[in-house]
């Protein structure tokens, strides 16, 4: 879309006010709303936005050392729009809404999980492929208020159980395809008051520019049903985890044709895809910590969890890292188990195409696969690395992987860095008190 599309868009709908909207670093929609009159001045001279959002914990507490804070003089970045991103809300009145990124002193802010994102999806393309990619998300629904669950039983998939509350279910059904995420499945997963509502992929950063929308989405519209959508990675220590698995395909540059799928190869995967897949694997280790990215999130890489716990691959294998679908040219794909609920999706998507971008251009082997239990020691290659599932081991292996580091770069190295070491900081301080209450108070509500 062009300013031109947007404004008559605008005009034709009898739009009364649009939000400007951005992720931050943990994937919370952080917005200013804008009245519809003075859109065009925003969207081309920029929006004032305080940089410093890029250092917000999920409680906007102050994360030091980002350099966005005391060392600017707490200053502002200039926000410009992506038109292509405009959309009306149909759950809210006469509101559009539209993404932007931002600019410190002309520049784009690299850090920036949007930009780190797009940035990997170039190198991609410089290599004459693109991908097509959506996160599958699990969540919680809670009653607002009193947190109890929407059910009590581990019935999964039971239809009664599935459609508890059809006006909620519907209207996600109904709306999300108006903001471009078109849902193509809705479900009960086996924790208490747990859904799945998947969609369909896109292309390029549209992927995570769709998660970023899905998860704002359903929180924003639960409100509404009196709900609160919870997609913290494990809300509840006795019952499962919430998964974010980043299901995707590799296409020419074009995005015309598959390049995953080999008929002549005998289980149907391509050398681009072993190699893909290879260096994947190769780089599990660092990347877990960006697949599931806070104190909470990667504590679920444990055995018999259905996250996975070492670095393996398998057909259709759901104890894997990698669980590969070969289902011929246009509909093989590739899911990475990895991530979890409370993930960026921007950064989710960018370590996997930084991991898997070295594995083509190194032309990296692949391991052999798994056919059994991957949690079975007895069932995996010898020498298979384990995923770290601490935060001090996890951010050591990012920080050691240079190859990982080099691709998102030195500036959102040093935030991300920092924000992980605040929150072992903020751990450290809850145990000291006897808090056993913090990881709620911090990622409950908002993620």
């Amino acid at each position: 879309m062009s300013i031109a599309q947007v404004l008559k868009c605008i005009e034709d709908n009898s739009i009364d006010l649009i939000r400007f909207e951005q992720t931050d670093m943990y994937g919370i929609a952080r917005s200013k709303t804008i009245p519809a009159r003075h859109f065009r001045k925003k969207a081309t001279e920029g929006l004032n936005f305080f940089l410093g959002h890029l250092s917000y914990d999920p409680m906007a507490g102050f994360i030091q050392g980002t350099g966005y804070l005391e060392e600017i003089g707490y200053g502002d970045a200039v926000c410009f729009p992506d038109f292509n991103t405009f959309v009306i809300l149909p759950w809210c009145d006469r509101t559009g809404r539209i993404l932007i990124e931002p600019t410190f002193r002309g520049e784009q802010v690299a850090s920036h999980p949007r930009v780190v994102a797009r940035r990997q999806l170039d190198r991609l393309k410089n290599l004459g492929l693109s991908l097509l990619s959506a996160h599958e998300y699990e969540f919680y629904l809670v009653h607002r208020g009193t947190k109890k669950r929407v059910n009590n039983d581990h019935n999964i998939r039971s239809t009664l159980r599935n459609n508890e509350d059809m006006k909620f279910t519907n209207q996600i059904a109904r709306d999300l395809p108006q903001v471009g995420v078109d849902i193509e499945c809705l479900e009960t997963e086996y924790g208490l008051g747990q859904l799945e509502i998947s969609y369909l992929p896109a292309f390029g950063i549209r992927a995570g520019d769709n998660a970023h929308t899905y998860k704002a989405s359903i929180k924003e519209i639960a409100r509404q049903h009196n709900y609160e959508a919870i997609f913290m990675s494990k809300p509840f220590p006795d019952d499962v985890g919430n998964a974010s698995h980043f299901c995707h395909s590799l296409w020419d540059a074009e995005e015309k044709v598959p390049v995953l799928y080999d008929p002549n190869d005998p289980n149907g995967l391509s050398e681009t895809a072993k190699h893909w897949m290879a260096g994947i694997l190769a780089h599990a280790p660092a990347i877990g910590v960006l697949m599931a990215p806070t104190v909470n999130c990667v504590s679920r890489y444990q055995l018999n969890s259905w996250a996975p716990y070492n670095a393996t691959w398998g057909y259709d294998n759901r104890s894997c890292f990698l669980r590969v679908k070969v289902n011929g040219s246009k509909n093989t794909y590739i899911e990475n188990r990895a991530g979890a609920s409370g993930s960026n999706p921007y950064l989710s998507l960018a370590a996997t195409v930084a991991a898997g971008i070295d594995g083509i251009e190194r032309k990296l082997s692949l391991p052999k696969e798994v056919t059994g239990n991957a949690y079975d020691e007895k069932e995996i290659p010898p020498g298979t690395a384990l995923i770290p599932n601490t935060m001090k081991e996890a951010l050591k292996a990012f920080l050691d992987d240079k190859v990982i580091t080099d691709a998102l770069g030195e500036e959102f190295v040093r935030v991300f860095r920092v924000a992980k070491e605040h929150e072992m900081k903020l751990q450290e301080e809850a145990i000291s008190k006897g808090n056993t209450n913090w990881e709620q108070e911090l990622y409950f509500d908002y993620m």
